[in-house]
C-alpha cells in the first residue's frame, strides 16, 4: 500500500476531508475483528455489559445525557 503524506489530503476541502475520514472509519467498522482490544479495554467492556444486564434501565437516554453535558458549558 502506498503511504499517504499530509500533502495528499491537505489539498482537499474540509468537507472532502470529513468524507475521507468517514470512509476510512466505515472501512474499519466493516472488519471489527481486526481491531484488537487490550486486556483492560476488554475487561471494561465486560464490566459495562454485566452492569447493563443487571440493570438494563439503569442508564440515561442520550437526549438526557446531551442536555446534562450542554448545561455544564
Amino acid at each position: 500500500m502506498k503511504a499517504l503524506k499530509r500533502s495528499d489530503f491537505l489539498g482537499l476541502s474540509v468537507p472532502e476531508r470529513i468524507l475521507l475520514v468517514e470512509d476510512i472509519w466505515d472501512s474499519i467498522a466493516e472488519v471489527p475483528e481486526a481491531v484488537a482490544l487490550s486486556k483492560g479495554q476488554k475487561a471494561e467492556l465486560d464490566r459495562r455489559l454485566e452492569a447493563y444486564r443487571r440493570m438494563p434501565k439503569g442508564g440515561s437516554p442520550w437526549a438526557v445525557v446531551q442536555r446534562r453535558i450542554r448545561k455544564r458549558r
